[in-house]
């Protein structure tokens, strides 16, 4: 294995390595909790991932209860079916073992456990004053990264809205990655959440609240992705490129939960909130064209993206090296059988108003690097139809 276990704080604790889910049970006891809420999904319940970890929780005398209920796109009302099996099994914290849509509903059903009400009066930053119970975080995809960030995103069905909830106590307490976890992923979702990392990454970078440190784990990301992505979708046993993968995502979330990110976030949720499009496919459809739409604003990260990437920029003008950024994360979209418009995945061009004026309320617009209004939003989502 290439990469050694290692340990740090963002400010939650991160642990990292094969068979890291062995420490799981000594971690609820040592934060004096006996049973648990195991949030999931169906896909992951098919895979056979949780029997192990099962097993050590009746071995160390650990109660559970397991929700795998979890759709893509997450509703208001499955995190409060969530919520109502928290509180009817005596539950003192959870264990969200997925990816980000598991993740999230366990950090929204965490907030109304603590704080009561209506989730959609959370909306949004700081919204919430009692902290969530304990949370603990077992990622089995390469890309959401939400086990070390602030935000869980819920879509409101009767409106097709997805909004966020925030806050510093949604970061799970430890979060757990094992990459032999990710070594069942069929290859469209490593390819899809791969490029959602990617995302992450790169908006990040360019966002206007980027810093010296958020850009340092930016440009990890964009470089682990460039060398591991396309290895690991070919051969998702391989634990090199796992591993590289597993880290990408989890420095990409790190950056963006410091920086935010840009209108391909904003933009992506309505297509997951109108169209159920997943939401890391969402993202890598849309990257290519709202990076050409950036491109103005760049103040000389592009080239760097591209290099990062891969690119050989010997020789080039300037320009064109900027233009490279673009030109490799399409011809990485392809390479994956990312499709090249968005309606490929199922989006009507009739809902494009809509959700120009939904994108517009998303908080990552403020931050994009090149200022946008709802009718350049529109002629986004046109040019990627």
């Amino acid at each position: 294995m290439p990469f050694a276990d290692f340990s740090f704080s963002v400010p939650g604790q991160v642990r990292f390595g094969v068979g890291i889910i062995k420490q799981i049970p000594d971690e609820l006891v040592k934060n004096g909790i006996n049973n648990v809420l195991v949030v999931s999904d169906p896909g992951v319940v098919k895979a056979g991932l949780l029997a192990e970890m099962f097993g050590l929780f009746r071995e160390a005398g650990v109660k559970f209860t397991l929700f795998d209920q979890v759709e893509p796109n997450p509703s208001v009302e499955t995190v409060m079916k969530a919520l109502e099996e928290y509180r009817e099994n005596g539950c003192q914290g959870m264990v969200a073992f997925g990816g980000g849509s598991p993740m999230d509903v366990a950090k929204a059903a965490g907030v109304l456990a603590t704080n009561g009400g209506e989730l959609t009066q959370y909306e949004g930053v700081g919204k919430f004053k009692n902290p969530p119970p304990p949370l603990f975080a077992v990622p089995t995809t390469a890309g959401t990264a939400s086990e070390v960030t602030p935000f869980a995103v819920i879509t409101h069905r009767q409106t097709n809205y997805k909004f966020p909830v925030a806050g510093p106590s949604l970061i799970p307490r430890v979060a757990f990655l094992d990459p032999v976890l990710i070594t069942t992923l069929p290859p469209q979702v490593a390819a899809a959440t791969g490029m959602d990392a990617l995302t992450h990454a790169i908006e990040s970078y360019l966002s206007l609240t980027a810093h010296p440190f958020s850009e340092s784990m930016s440009e990890k990301a964009i470089f682990l992705i460039g060398r591991h992505l396309k290895n690991f979708v070919a051969n998702r046993q391989d634990l090199e490129a796992a591993g590289g993968m597993l880290l990408a995502s989890l420095f990409a979330g790190i950056a963006f939960g410091h920086a935010r990110l840009g209108l391909v976030h904003a933009m992506a949720h309505p297509l997951g909130g109108f169209f159920d499009v997943p939401h890391g496919m969402a993202n890598a459809v849309l990257l290519p064209y709202v990076m050409q739409y950036n491109l103005l604003a760049d103040k000389g990260k592009y080239p760097q993206i591209a290099r990062l990437l891969g690119e050989d920029l010997h020789g080039l003008k300037p320009e064109k090296k900027a233009q490279q950024a673009i030109v490799a994360v399409e011809n990485l979209n392809k390479a994956l059988g990312i499709p090249a418009k968005i309606s490929s995945v199922g989006v009507k061009r009739e809902a494009i108003p809509q959700m120009a004026v939904d994108t517009m309320k998303s908080g990552n617009v403020k931050v994009n690097p090149r200022q946008a209004g709802v009718e350049d939003i529109i002629q986004l989502f046109e040019l990627a139809y």
